[in-house]
Parts: C-alpha cells; sequence; structure tokens
C-alpha cells in the first residue's frame, strides 16, 4: 500500500518537472523566505500532490519548490504537516520516503525551536547533533518496508557528522552566531510547563518543538544523510517572565533569516 502510494506521488511529480536533485531541504516556521532566491523554480502546491496533506499552521507555506541554488538542483519543501495536526506518524513521515524515492541522498531538516540551554538567546541558530523523541511515536512502528531499510535501523548517528563538521565550519568562516545542540521532540501543541522544561533540560535537551524528529527517523531509516538547523525564536517556559505566542516565534525568525539563508546556501554549495 505504501509502495503504491509513494509511485503514484513520483509518478504525478514526474510531470511536473524532470528531477535531478541529489539535495532537499524541509523549512520550518517562518523560514520558507529562502525560496524567494531559487532560480528556475517550479512551485506544486501540496494540496495538488497525490497523498500529500496541506498545511495548516502559519509560516508553512504548503508547497514543494524545485529549484536551482548556489549553482546545485535543489528540492525545498516549504512547510511540514505535524502530528498535533491529527495526522499519523506515517503521514508526518510520507514527504521524506518520498524524497528517497525521487533520488534525494541529503536532507537538511530545519525548525523554529524553544531554548532550553540558557546561554542560548532568540535569534540563534543551532546545528542539531542528535534528538530526544518524546512524540510517543515512531513511525518505523508496523510492518517494516524493507526496501526502504532494515527493522531495526542503528539509530546511534541520525545527524550525520561530517555534515554537523561543514556547517560548523560555515559559521565560523562567516562569523555567524550558531551553536550546536540536542533536540528534544514532543506531541504539542500546547508549548511545554516549566516543570517539563525543567525535566527535558535535566535529559539533556538544549532545544525543544514539536516536529523534525519523526522525520530525522524516518529520512535516517531510508539511508539518507541527515543535517538539522534550528533557529531559536524563543526561550522555553520557564526560562525567562514572558508568555509564549507562535506569531511572536514567527517574528523572531523574521529577523534571523539573514544569518539562517547564509549558513544554508553556503551549506548546499559546499555538498
Amino acid at each position: 500500500m505504501l509502495e503504491q502510494k509513494l509511485k503514484e506521488t513520483k509518478d504525478f511529480l514526474k510531470t511536473k518537472f524532470n528531477f535531478t536533485a541529489e539535495t532537499a531541504v524541509v523549512l520550518g516556521s517562518g523560514l520558507g523566505k529562502i525560496t524567494d532566491s531559487i532560480h528556475n523554480s517550479i512551485k506544486v502546491p501540496y494540496k495538488d500532490i497525490p497523498h500529500f496533506f496541506n498545511t495548516s499552521v502559519m509560516g508553512h507555506t504548503g508547497e514543494l519548490i524545485f529549484g536551482e541554488l548556489e549553482g546545485k538542483d535543489v528540492l525545498f519543501m516549504s512547510g511540514r504537516i505535524h502530528a498535533y495536526e491529527g495526522h499519523s506518524e506515517d503521514e508526518v513521515a510520507y514527504p521524506v520516503r518520498l524524497l528517497s524515492r525521487l533520488g534525494i541522498k541529503n536532507l537538511l531538516l530545519t525548525n523554529a525551536s524553544g531554548g532550553i540551554n540558557e546561554s542560548f538567546s532568540p535569534g540563534d541558530l543551532c546545528v542539531i547533533t542528535d534528538q530526544i523523541n518524546l512524540t510517543g511515536r515512531n513511525p518505523l512502528i508496523g510492518k517494516n518496508d524493507d526496501s526502504l531499510g532494515p527493522r531495526f535501523p542503528d539509530m546511534s548517528c541520525i545527524y550525520d557528522k561530517e555534515f554537523v563538521s561543514s556547517l560548523k565550519k560555515i559559521s565560523s568562516k562567516n562569523e555567524l552566531t550558531v551553536h550546536q545542540g540536542i533536540y528534544t521532540g514532543v506531541l504539542g501543541p500546547s508549548y511545554e510547563t516549566p516543570a517539563e522544561v525543567r525535566m527535558l533540560r535535566a535529559m539533556g535537551g538544549d532545544l525543544v518543538g514539536m516536529s523534525t524528529v519523526l522525520e530525522a527517523i524516518a529520512a535516517h531509516h531510508c539511508g539518507l544523510r541527515v543535517a538539522g538547523v534550528a533557529c531559536v525564536t524563543n526561550m522555553a517556559s520557564g526560562i525567562l517572565d514572558e508568555k509564549l505566542s507562535h506569531s511572536d516565534i514567527k517574528e523572531i525568525a523574521d529577523k534571523a533569516f539573514l544569518n539562517f539563508s547564509k549558513l544554508v546556501r553556503e551549506f548546499i554549495k559546499g555538498i
């Protein structure tokens, strides 16, 4: 059933563009403006793609965009769906699995995150080095599709070490404030309580958000090389004496865009 769906989606997209890219980027909340720089872009709305779901969250355009950036053919997912919107883990992972069928080998996952590490500040960027999945879900539950990956995949290095090193060198070369840290994924949609944030910090988390972890598991299972970059758009609950708002998160992401764009463009250029 999954294999048939993937084939139908792949066949549909082949009628839209001649696919040659080996790198894809998933853009999180407020980070989609980088697609304005794509040359010869072809945009396909999610709502028109078989077996895709349209996005419903502010800051997620909901388009698959193919084009050229920094001299490379790249596929951008401008926005994503989330489990808290009522989607299953398989539905959340479906676009990533499709990417592997399209010939993608390198995947950059981006997101807007809450900062748990108190050395972080809103507007900072953070390269994800590892993750903690606290969603209570896993896209690999159920019968394994051996054509995608093994039944029991190793998860000791989800985020490619060479990509982490490359992103670190790019940030140093361009004098960008970019941290490294562990991303904790939660189900949402409510923000975490101060007590929950203290728990996440004790577990070793530096960031917290409501996306990415299921995609990363599915991508690694498929054999994709995965990188992750988070934009710290707010400090997690209880660290600062202020309430959290999604509109504020988008505003901070907009302010961090120049550094984010520089990091992503240089990363793509170097692959």
